[in-house]
C-alpha cells in the first residue's frame, strides 16, 4: 500500500482502547491549550478577520465558533477557529516536525465532530490520529519545507485535519485514502510574512483546518485523489520540498506503537518557539537580583542555525519590529523586553509595547552566535551572555526549551495558562466548565455539549 493508504487504514482502525492513557491525557491538554489561545486572541481582537470573512457566507448551523452565539457551517468554523487558535503564536509546536499541531487539529476535529454529533471519545480518537499523521509527515524530512519557504503547519497540517474529519464523517478506508490524496492539492502556506510582519501566518492554520473538512467532504461525494500523494513523482515532498526520493517507512512502520502526541511542546511565551530558550536563559542569568538596561554593555544570544533567518535576520528589522506580529519573530526585541520589564507575556507584543524606546534601545545591542547544540533538533535550545558595564558576565543556557518533553510544563501549569487566557474572554465559571468538559472528553456523549462555552457575544471583552 502507499503511504496514504496506510495512514488511512490506521486512522480507520484506531480505537480509544488502543491509545495509551498518557497519550489520551496529552491530547486533552493540547486541545485545552489551543482553545485557551483562541479565546485570548478573540478577547484581544487578534486574528478575527477569518471569523468576519466566514460570517459573510452564512449556511447551516453545525459547529461552534469562538465568540459567536450561533453555530456556523463546519468548514467555516474550522477556518475561523484555526486563525484564532494560531493568532497569538502561543499555541504548541512539535519540535522535530516543526509544525504547530493543535491550532490545526483542535478546530478541525471540533468542527467535524459537532457537525456529525459525534461523542467526545470519537473526537479524541480522531484528534490523536490527526496529530500523529501531521507529525510523522513533518518528521519524514525535517526542515525541508522551511528551506523552500513553505510553512509545514499548513503543508503537513491539512493531512491530519483531513484524516480526523474523514474518520468523524464515518468514511471507510478507501475513502479516507482518497481524501488524503485530495488534501495534497489543498496544501498551502508561505513564510513571506516575515518580510514585513504581515499577519498571514494564522491563515495557514485556518486554511489547513478548513481544507481538511473540504477534502473529507469531497471524498464522501465520490471525488478521488492520487494514492501516491506523498511519495509520487509530483507528490508532496517533490512539489513542496524538491525531495524526489523519500523514505516514509520510519513514519509508517510503528504507527500505534510509538506515539508523538506527548512530545508536542507547549509554549510558555506568545512568540516563535526559537525565542523561548534564549528568553529563559536571560531570566536565569539575571536571576532575582535583576539588572537595569543602563548597566548592560552587551548581550549575546546563542541559537541553533535555523533560528537565524526566522528571529534574528535581517538585523535592522528585528531590532525595531514593524508590527506586533513582527515582534513575535524578533529575538532581540523579546530578549530586551525580558531585561527591561522582567517578563514576556501577551502585553509585551501589544501595539503600544513594540514602540517602547527603552526596549528598542537595548534590542540594538543584542548580537548572536550560532551554536551546534547536541540537543537540536529534538529540542529548541538556546543561551545568553550578558556583559555589564562593570565587567561582570552573566550567562546561562537551556539545552531543552521549557514546555517540551525534556523540560516539561506540568498539567497544572498548562491549566493555569488556559485559565489565564480563557478568562480574558469568559467569566470564570464558564472557563472552569469548559476546562472540566475538555479534560473529561472521553466521557462526554455529545461533542456539541462540550464546546458551548466557546460561543457568545462576538465582541472582545478584554484589552
Amino acid at each position: 500500500m502507499t503511504a496514504a493508504e496506510r495512514f488511512a487504514a490506521w486512522t480507520r482502525s484506531l480505537s480509544l482502547e488502543a491509545i495509551p492513557p498518557e497519550v489520551v491525557v496529552a491530547a486533552k491538554l493540547h486541545l485545552l491549550d489551543a482553545l485557551g489561545c483562541g479565546l485570548a486572541a478573540h478577547a484581544l481582537g487578534i486574528a478575527t478577520a477569518g471569523r468576519e470573512a466566514m460570517r459573510e457566507s452564512g449556511g447551516r448551523a453545525e459547529a461552534s465558533v469562538i465568540g459567536v452565539a450561533e453555530r456556523w457551517p463546519a468548514a467555516h468554523a474550522a477556518f475561523a477557529n484555526g486563525m484564532l487558535c494560531h493568532g497569538l503564536d502561543f499555541d504548541d509546536t512539535h519540535t522535530d516536525a516543526v509544525c504547530h499541531v493543535s491550532a490545526v487539529m483542535a478546530p478541525a476535529a471540533i468542527a467535524a465532530a459537532e457537525a456529525r454529533g459525534a461523542s467526545g471519545a470519537d473526537l479524541l480518537v480522531a484528534l490523536v490520529a490527526g496529530n500523529e499523521i501531521i507529525i510523522r509527515i513533518g518528521m519524514a524530512a525535517p526542515a525541508v519545507f522551511h528551506r523552500r519557504g513553505f510553512h509545514p503547519t499548513s503543508v503537513c497540517g491539512v493531512f491530519g485535519a483531513t484524516a480526523a474529519a474523514a474518520r468523524l464523517r464515518g468514511l471507510d478506508r478507501p475513502a479516507i485514502a482518497q481524501a488524503l490524496g485530495i488534501a495534497g492539492s489543498l496544501a498551502c502556506g508561505i513564510f513571506e510574512y516575515l518580510a514585513d510582519g504581515s499577519e498571514t501566518k494564522p491563515v495557514h492554520a485556518g486554511a489547513a483546518a478548513q481544507s481538511g473538512l473540504v477534502a473529507a467532504s469531497l471524498a464522501a461525494h465520490g471525488a478521488t485523489g492520487p494514492a501516491s500523494v506523498f511519495e509520487g513523482r509530483f507528490g508532496l515532498f517533490a512539489a513542496f520540498a524538491d525531495v524526489h526520493r523519500i523514505d516514509l517507512e520510519p513514519a509508517l512502520a510503528d504507527l500505534g506503537q510509538r506515539w508523538e502526541t506527548p512530545r508536542i511542546a507547549f509554549k510558555p511565551y506568545p512568540a516563535c518557539h526559537y525565542i523561548h530558550a534564549p528568553i529563559d536563559a536571560v531570566a536565569r542569568a539575571v536571576g532575582s537580583r535583576g539588572v537595569s538596561a543602563d548597566e548592560i554593555a552587551d548581550v549575546v544570544v546563542r541559537v541553533p542555525e535555523p533560528a537565524v533567518s526566522l528571529v534574528l535576520e535581517p538585523a535592522d528589522a528585528k531590532a525595531r519590529p514593524r508590527t506586533p506580529y513582527d515582534a513575535k519573530f524578533s529575538l532581540p526585541f523579546s530578549v530586551a523586553a525580558m531585561l527591561v520589564h522582567g517578563a514576556v507575556d501577551l502585553d509585551s507584543y501589544r501595539e503600544e509595547a513594540i514602540g517602547d524606546e527603552r526596549v528598542l534601545e537595548l534590542a540594538r545591542k543584542v548580537r548572536y552566535e550560532v551554536v551546534p547544540f547536541p540537543t537540536f533538533p529534538k529540542s529548541l535550545p538556546g543561551g545568553a551572555r550578558i556583559v555589564l558595564r562593570d565587567g561582570r558576565v552573566l550567562e546561562a543556557e537551556l539545552p531543552n526549551q521549557r514546555g517540551g518533553p525534556e523540560n516539561p510544563m506540568s498539567a497544572e501549569e498548562i491549566s493555569v495558562k488556559f485559565r489565564k487566557n480563557a478568562r480574558l474572554a469568559l467569566p470564570s465559571e464558564r472557563a472552569e466548565r469548559l476546562e472540566h468538559l475538555v479534560l473529561s472528553l472521553e466521557h462526554q456523549r455529545d461533542a456539541r455539549e462540550v464546546f458551548t462555552d466557546l460561543r457568545g457575544d462576538s465582541a472582545p471583552t478584554a484589552g
